[in-house]
């Protein structure tokens, strides 16, 4: 069982930044796969940016050189900067691990005002 609990969101205005944090249990944290996905009102979760077990990352088209996804192995966390924001970025973030199935945080709200 692993459970995610994600941090940091709330209200900037568009150019601004953001850091969310994911702090995971679990004692094989550094054997799961990780991601940042969001979910804006009216449409599907997307995946946002994820980082594999080896440091690999990737990056959804339209964060590309503002997002950056990393993680702390030995703190347990994975981190999304997000930087020059947008109000396309306003939706409700979520932190997943994937393990031998998939979890899911609860979500942290971000919004970007015009």
């Amino acid at each position: 069982q692993v459970q995610l609990v994600e941090s940091g969101g709330g209200l900037v205005q568009a150019g601004g930044s953001l850091r969310l944090s994911c702090a995971a249990s679990g004692n094989f944290f550094s054997t799961y796969n990780m991601g940042w996905y969001r979910q804006a009102p009216g449409k599907q979760r997307e995946l946002v940016a994820a980082i594999n077990r080896g440091g690999i990352t990737t990056y959804i088209d339209s964060v590309k050189d503002r997002f950056t996804i990393s993680r702390d192995n030995a703190k347990r966390m994975v981190y999304l900067q997000m930087n020059n924001l947008t109000p396309e970025d306003t939706a409700v973030y979520y932190c997943n691990a994937e393990t031998t199935r998939s979890y899911w945080g609860q979500g942290t709200q971000v919004t970007v005002s015009s």
